[in-house]
């Protein structure tokens, strides 16, 4: 479920405070209406510098969400944005990253940021997964395989972001080459087999415009793509049409309704469904 926004100028007084201790006085705020997981997204200049701020309350069901983010980012150098600061006081947790420059990737077919995007996904796929608590593909996926079985293809000692969502993937083209995308939004960290990401993106790029056949062929890209069976890309589709009908159900904004035809047509086109 997307999770409801508010100002930074309606945290608590302290919170606010304490946010300052780091940044010094804010110039300039700026809220962003991208993310579905935050209730604080904003973009802050001070004279001292430019950060992405994002945060929930203590007590919000998915405020987990945030120490999950802060445990995994020193783990991503070159992948993600750099957390400079944690501030949890007022009944508020925050967390102040580096802010990027450049546009939401563009999945639509013939876009350039897909080349971007498979960049990242291979350097993402040559990190090592950290030695921190992380939920694991097999868990995550248990309540929607469609044979318990199938919860194998699933496994793996691999670090995976999981949420492919275009707007988590930001592009500078004033960077260098091969080394323009980042990956924002790490709530959803887990441990599992290298390919799965890949299996992600294929949905989002179904959902943006792509033939299942255009969406799989990008994720051959991806080198641990091809360590994937058939039948477990497979199971994995079908996983994923379960969990994103089950999410569509219960939400009836756009984005989930668009995710959940995505993740149909990709299960009804695999072979041997």
């Amino acid at each position: 479920m997307t999770t409801i926004r508010i100002g930074l100028d309606q945290l608590p007084p302290a919170a606010r405070t304490a946010v300052e201790e780091y940044t010094g006085p804010l110039l300039a705020v700026e809220e962003t209406a991208e993310g579905f997981n935050s209730e604080i997204a904003a973009r802050v200049t001070s004279a001292t510098g430019t950060w992405h701020i994002k945060g929930l309350r203590t007590d919000h069901p998915r405020a987990w969400t945030q120490r999950r983010e802060a445990a995994v980012a020193p783990f991503l150098t070159g992948l993600a944005p750099a957390l400079r600061w944690c501030v949890e006081t007022a009944g508020w947790d925050l967390l102040g990253f580096d802010a990027l420059t450049g546009h939401h990737a563009d999945y639509a077919p013939g876009s350039p940021d897909l080349a971007e995007a498979a960049a990242l996904l291979r350097r993402l796929g040559g990190t090592p997964c950290p030695g921190i608590e992380l939920r694991h593909a097999e868990q995550r996926l248990e309540r929607y395989a469609a044979h318990p079985d199938d919860l194998h293809f699933f496994t793996g000692p691999h670090l995976l972001h999981t949420d492919l969502n275009n707007a988590n993937v930001l592009v500078d083209d004033n960077a260098p080459e091969r080394d323009r995308a980042r990956l924002v939004d790490w709530a959803w960290a887990t441990r599992g087999a290298a390919w799965l990401d890949a299996g992600y993106w294929v949905i989002w790029l179904i959902a943006s415009g792509h033939t299942p056949a255009s969406a799989e062929h990008w994720a051959a890209e991806i080198p641990s793509w091809h360590t994937a069976s058939a039948a477990g890309i497979t199971a994995f589709a079908a996983a994923n049409a379960n969990l994103w009908h089950e999410i569509s159900s219960a939400d009836p904004d756009p984005w989930p309704q668009r995710l959940a035809a995505a993740a149909t047509v990709w299960h009804a086109h695999r072979p041997g469904r």
